[in-house]
């Protein structure tokens, strides 16, 4: 969960995102269950934290989910809306980059996740943010060796910060 999840009264429920084959394979599951909350439409909800493996969705998105009878869970549907937020994860390959990596999120007020191996950190980059430089940042590290990256899902805003940038 986000940070500003922490002392709220929000009823969480789980919504499994049915994994392609290849990155099932990788992620030992078939699915990954993220946490939402409801909203005011039937069957549409906002997604509550940062995905470690689903690509295209964020945190505060909006989607749709159905019922799945035969597994008795609620599954996603179809993507509705973006929330001005971004996935980026990031594969520590150098375990003396973990500090760097730590430093560089906490400086631009973002948040992230980390799987049980601790090498797997699922990023939120909330609207705000200056992605430029964030990504930029963590191309170097990237090009140094010491990490591994993947834009899961890039905000609009987002992306026109990556196209001035490219087409500078």
């Amino acid at each position: 969960m986000n940070e500003e999840e922490v002392g709220t009264s929000v009823k969480l429920y789980k919504v499994a995102f049915d994994l392609p084959e290849d990155i099932a394979h990788w992620a030992r599951a078939s699915a990954e269950r993220l946490w939402v909350e409801k909203t005011d439409r039937k069957l549409e909800v906002r997604v509550r934290n940062t995905p470690f493996y689903v690509k295209g969705v964020a945190f505060g998105d909006l989607v749709k989910v159905k019922p799945d009878g035969e597994r008795r869970e609620l599954v996603f549907d179809e993507f509705v809306s973006e929330s001005g937020h971004s996935t980026v994860r990031v594969i520590i390959k150098d375990p003396d980059s973990i500090g760097l990596v730590n430093d560089l999120l906490r400086g631009l007020e973002c948040s992230w996740e980390i799987d049980s191996s601790e090498l797997l950190w699922a990023i939120d980059v909330p609207p705000q943010i200056d992605y430029r430089s964030l990504r930029l940042s963590l191309l170097d590290l990237n090009s140094k060796g010491k990490i591994g990256i993947e834009e899961g899902a890039i905000a609009s805003e987002h992306r026109s910060m990556i196209e001035l940038t490219d087409s500078e």
